[in-house]
């Protein structure tokens, strides 16, 4: 059974950092594209940032500079490390496993399609 889980999130203020962590179960995480996405209130999910099997990364513009996305294949594991967050950063975090192994994420990713394995997602709020 595929589960992904997702921890980290919190309150922090303006300028501090945060670490997300996603915890694959029931397949192997080197096979596939992973993403985050995020949905704040009253907005729609929001593609942040993708990372393929070989290490590359597509980040949408709101995240490029300040997020980094990581992976860790031997511990099933996918990362976000946000830095320098702002108020406008608030949203529930979800990580995403693509839907085929071995296929690269499409330049339409953000529409969340690829995906088909979402977490249960892990609220983030910053204060200004």
């Amino acid at each position: 059974q595929v589960q992904l889980a997702e921890s980290g999130g919190g309150p922090v203020q303006a300028g501090g950092s945060l670490k997300l962590s996603c915890v694959a179960s029931g397949y192997m995480q080197r096979s596939y594209c992973l993403a985050w996405f995020r949905q704040a209130p009253g907005k729609e999910r929001e593609g942040v940032v993708h990372i393929n099997r070989d290490g590359s990364a597509v980040y949408a513009d709101s995240a490029k500079g300040r997020f980094t996305i990581s992976r860790d294949n031997a511990k099933n594991t996918l990362y976000l490390q946000m830095n320098s967050l702002k108020p406008e950063d608030t949203a529930i975090y979800y990580c995403a496993r693509h839907l085929s192994p071995y296929q690269g994420c499409s330049a339409s990713w953000k529409k969340g399609t690829d995906f088909g394995y979402w977490g249960q997602g892990t609220q983030v709020t910053v204060s200004s």
